[in-house]
């Protein structure tokens, strides 16, 4: 039963309504589609009434079902392509020479047509076709800024993978060897923690790379599309790894970050960094849901986590566990 109320027809007045999952049929061009979706019942009269939030998921199915069927790029590569690239949606409608508002159009859920699908998931496998797109079209673009910043974007996708030596990725290695389950979300927020936390102890930064405020929390971008194939599931555990390749110092900040935060999930943990200072200053007024490449300045990360360590009197790096509890218990 749901505690949102609305208005049945036959019954002429507001009541409480029942969903149901059912097969259902539509048409999307002249053709059938046969999906699951959702079905609301009057609780006192049980007819059928309309319910908005259901009818719009019933339309996202059925158009989730059309794309598979037919070969059109989904509606969550589409919004990533933005992100990848660092551009606006309008920059890239006038970069592919579409009408300035086209890209936006499927950004919030309109259907491409095949042709214009075809060119956006060659744009979202083929970081060097966009990077062709991109310079033989800059002169579309109303700003040498917004060029320039996805040609940054772009430039960091085609230069080789962050090495396998380097600092994060040996953490990365750590993490994944130690850690039972660890999703790319919770990767993520494990390795800015590790990050504040090392400054705090040693006024050192562990990683030379920059995070950025993404809407989800604190993101490594390079790493970001390195594990993002695995979506909501653990990254695959890594065997075999030498730790004698770390100081004392960072092993017990890992090992701290792995006990006290890694034992939350990681959409606890993106709770915890949008109430902290580096997340929050880094996207300034920018609504929650709204997608950002803002750099998350290592200065930020450095003065917060001095803050906390001083703040909860840390003298060791197992005294992570106070703060951790206080983020998880407050609302």
């Amino acid at each position: 039963m749901n505690t949102k109320k609305v208005f049945c027809e036959e019954c002429r007045n507001d009541v409480d309504y029942v969903v149901t999952t059912t097969s259902m049929t539509s048409s999307i061009r002249e053709k059938e589609y046969s999906y699951i979706g959702k079905e609301a019942h009057c609780a006192e009269c049980g007819s059928h009434i309309y319910v908005p939030e259901i009818s719009d998921a019933n339309l996202r199915a059925l158009y989730d079902v059309y794309r598979q069927a037919n070969g059109i790029i989904t509606l969550d590569q589409i919004r990533e392509i933005p992100m990848k690239y660092a551009i606006g949606k309008r920059p890239l409608s006038l970069l592919l020479g579409w009408g300035e508002q086209t890209f936006s159009r499927y950004y919030d859920g309109d259907m491409p047509t095949k042709q214009y699908s075809d060119i956006l998931v060659r744009i979202y496998n083929e970081p060097l076709f966009y990077s062709e797109l991109l310079e033989s079209n800059k002169g579309q673009l109303k700003s040498t800024l917004a060029y320039e910043k996805s040609r940054r974007a772009v430039d960091a996708l085609l230069s080789p993978d962050v090495p396998a030596n380097s600092k994060i990725s040996l953490v990365i290695q750590y993490l994944l060897n130690q850690c039972e389950d660890i999703t790319p979300l919770a990767l993520q927020k494990a390795l800015y923690y590790i990050q504040g936390f090392y400054y705090a102890f040693y006024q050192a930064f562990l990683f030379t790379e920059d995070c950025q405020a993404w809407v989800h929390g604190p993101v490594y971008r390079d790493i970001y599309f390195r594990y993002k194939d695995y979506r909501f599931d653990p990254i695959e555990k890594a065997e075999d790894f030498d730790s004698n390749v770390f100081s004392s110092g960072e092993k017990a900040i890992y090992d701290s970050v792995i006990d006290n935060l890694c034992c939350y999930s990681g959409k606890v943990l993106e709770r915890f960094t949008h109430n902290e200072t580096p997340w929050l200053t880094a996207r300034g007024d920018l609504p929650i849901t709204v997608p950002s490449d803002r750099i998350i300045d290592k200065e930020f990360i450095g003065n917060y986590f001095s803050m906390v360590k001083a703040k909860y009197n840390m003298l060791s790096p197992g005294d992570i566990k106070e703060y951790a509890q206080a983020m998880f218990f407050r609302k």
